[in-house]
C-alpha cells in the first residue's frame, strides 16, 4: 500500500474503483475535461444526485469506473467537507482517503494537511494519463464551502454565505485556471488546477478540422497558443543558433511585422524541446501538452535550460507543409494571438509522423527569456493589479516586502523544481514558515498560488473570480505582499502571492 503526500502520484490499475472517506464527511465529486470545469450539473456528483455515468456514491464511498464516465471526461476531482454543514473542518478529524481496487485491496491512502477555516476541501484528483489514469494527492480547501467551490468548477449554484479567509488562503480552481494554451494547472488553490493547454482544431489530414486529443492537466480553459506574461525584456544576448530547414522564419517574421510585433529569432534550445515534444506526440498518436511520457512540453522547455518569462506553444495536427502550419495559425484567433505576440524574441518549429497513420504532429514554441528587469516589471505589475482591485474596494494599497517577496519567489521556484502545486511543500512546509525561514516576523499570513496563466491580468483576474483568493486579496488587515514568478513545471507558469500583516 503507497502513502501519499500533497502533490504526490501513483499509477492505477485498470477497473473499478472504491474510493472512501469515512468519517464525519461528506464526500462528492466533479467530472470535467481538462478544462478543469463540468459540462453540466449531471457532472457534480453528491448526496442529493449519487449518480453519473462511471460513478456512484454510496455513504463514504465512492466507486469510480473511468472506462465508463462521459465522453471527454479526464479527471474525477473528489471533494469532502463536513456532514454538518458550515462546520470548519479543523474541528474534525483529518480526512483519509483510501483507494481500493475492485478485489478490494487497498492501493493507497492519503491524508492531508490540518486546515484552518476551510470547509470544503479538495482531497484528489483521479486524471487520465496516456492510456491509463493516475491519482494525484491534493488537500486544497474553501472557505467559503460547497457553492465557492461549485462556481470555481462551473456548476450553477445558490452561493452560500462566505467566511473570510484566515492565515493561510487557497485559492483558485485546483491548478492552473487560466489558460489553454501552453500552461496547465487555489481555494482550489488560487487558480483551479492546472489549466490545460490546447491548442484548437487539429487538422485532419487533408487540413479540415479534426478534434483535439486531450490536453494536459489542473484551472479554467485557456486555448493552446496563448501567451504567458507580457512586459518580458529584450533578449539576454542573442539567440542560440538553430537551422530553419522548414523557412520557419521567412514565414511567421513578415506576418509579425504587419502586426506591429518585432522579428523573433530562432532558439537551438527551443528547437530542441520541439522535436522531442512532436516526437512525443507522434508516439501517442494524439495531440496534448503532455506526451504519454508523462513529461509536459514546458519541461522540456526548461530541460534545455532556457528559462523563460513567457512562453507559448502551438500543439496541431495534419498540415503537411510548415507554411500549411503557419496558415492554420493564422486563420485561427488564439493561434494568431500567440504568433503575433510582442512579448516573445525566439522561436522554434518542429514536426514529427505517427507511422501508424501517417499523420504529421507540429510543435511550435515561442519565448522570451527570464531577465531579473523583466521579472522585477512582471510582479511589480500584478502588485499593481491587486492594489487597484484594492482601490475599487476603499482600501489602502500594499507594500511591496522584501521578505515576502522572497519567499514568494522561493515558492513558485520551488513548485516548478519538483513538479508541485500546493500551499503545502511536499516536506510539510506551509505559507506562514515560508514566510518566517525568509526572516518576515509578521504575524498574519495569506497566501495566493496559481499556475498556467500566461500574464498578470490574468492570474490577477482569476484570483479576483475565485472567493477565497479574493477574499484575501481584499483582506482589510493586510498591509503588505510580495510576489513570486516562475517559469517551467508540468503547467508553464507558477505564480504566488504572500500577503502579511
Amino acid at each position: 500500500m503507497n502513502v501519499l503526500v500533497p502533490g504526490g502520484n501513483l499509477p492505477l490499475p485498470g477497473g473499478a474503483l472504491a474510493i472512501r472517506v469515512p468519517g464525519p464527511f461528506d464526500v462528492c465529486a466533479l467530472v470535467t475535461d481538462d478544462s478543469g470545469k463540468v459540462r453540466g450539473d449531471a457532472d457534480f456528483v453528491f448526496y442529493n444526485q449519487p449518480t453519473a455515468p462511471g460513478a456512484l456514491l454510496r455513504g463514504d464511498t465512492l466507486t469510480l469506473e473511468p472506462d465508463r464516465l462521459r465522453a471527454g471526461a479526464t479527471r474525477v476531482t473528489v471533494v469532502v467537507g463536513a456532514a454538518e454543514p458550515g462546520t470548519p473542518l479543523a474541528r474534525l478529524p483529518l480526512p483519509t482517503l483510501q483507494v481500493a481496487d475492485a478485489p478490494g485491496r487497498v492501493l493507497v491512502r492519503f491524508t492531508p494537511p490540518p486546515t484552518q477555516g476551510e470547509t470544503v476541501l479538495l482531497l484528489a484528483e483521479f486524471y487520465r494519463r496516456g492510456g491509463g489514469w493516475k491519482l494525484r494527492a491534493l488537500g486544497q480547501g474553501y472557505t467559503d464551502g460547497l457553492a465557492g467551490l461549485a462556481r470555481d468548477f462551473g456548476v450553477e449554484v445558490v452561493a452560500e454565505d462566505s467566511a473570510p479567509t484566515r492565515g493561510r488562503t487557497v485559492a483558485g480552481p485546483p491548478r492552473g485556471y487560466a489558460g489553454e494554451g501552453g500552461a496547465a494547472p487555489a481555494s482550489r488553490q488560487p487558480t483551479t488546477a492546472p489549466r490545460p493547454t490546447t491548442p484548437g482544431p487539429a487538422f485532419a489530414p487533408h487540413g479540415s478540422p479534426a478534434p483535439h486529443g486531450s490536453p494536459a492537466p489542473h484551472g479554467s480553459p485557456a486555448p493552446h497558443g496563448s501567451s504567458a506574461p507580457h512586459g518580458s525584456s529584450a533578449p539576454h544576448g542573442s539567440a542560440v543558433s538553430a537551422s530553419d530547414p522548414d523557412g520557419f522564419l521567412a514565414l511567421v517574421n513578415p506576418a509579425r511585422a504587419t502586426a506591429g510585433s518585432p522579428p523573433v529569432s530562432l532558439d537551438a534550445r527551443l528547437a530542441s524541446a520541439a522535436r522531442e515534444h512532436a516526437a512525443a506526440l507522434a508516439a501517442a498518436g494524439r495531440l496534448g501538452t503532455e506526451g504519454a511520457d508523462g513529461v509536459s512540453v514546458h519541461q522540456r522547455v526548461a530541460a534545455t535550460g532556457y528559462r523563460y518569462l513567457a512562453v507559448g506553444e502551438h500543439l496541431v495536427s495534419g498540415p503537411r507543409t510548415a507554411a500549411e502550419f503557419v496558415a492554420y495559425c493564422l486563420r485561427t484567433d488564439r493561434a494568431r494571438q500567440t504568433l503575433h505576440d510582442p512579448a516573445f524574441t525566439h522561436a522554434a518549429l518542429a514536426r514529427a509522423t505517427d507511422a501508424r497513420t501517417g499523420e504529421t504532429y507540429w510543435t511550435a514554441l515561442w519565448a522570451s527569456p527570464l531577465t531579473a528587469d523583466g521579472l522585477a516589471r512582471t510582479t511589480a505589475e500584478v502588485v499593481g493589479l491587486t492594489n487597484r482591485e484594492r482601490a475599487r474596494a476603499g482600501l489602502r494599497a500594499l507594500a511591496v516586502d522584501p521578505l515576502l517577496t522572497a519567499a514568494a519567489q522561493a515558492h513558485s521556484a520551488d513548485m516548478v523544481a519538483r513538479a508541485f502545486y500546493s500551499h503545502t511543500s511536499p516536506e510539510g512546509s506551509e505559507p506562514w514558515d515560508r514566510a518566517a525561514a525568509a526572516g518576515s516576523t509578521r504575524r498574519t499570513i495569506g497566501e495566493n498560488i496559481a499556475c498556467g496563466q500566461r500574464s498578470p491580468a490574468e492570474v490577477v483576474e482569476g484570483w479576483m473570480n475565485s472567493p477565497g483568493h479574493r477574499a484575501n486579496i481584499l483582506k482589510p488587515a493586510f498591509t503588505h505582499i510580495g510576489v513570486g514568478f516562475a517559469g517551467g513545471g508540468p503547467s508553464g507558469t507558477y505564480w504566488t502571492q504572500l500577503f502579511g500583516a
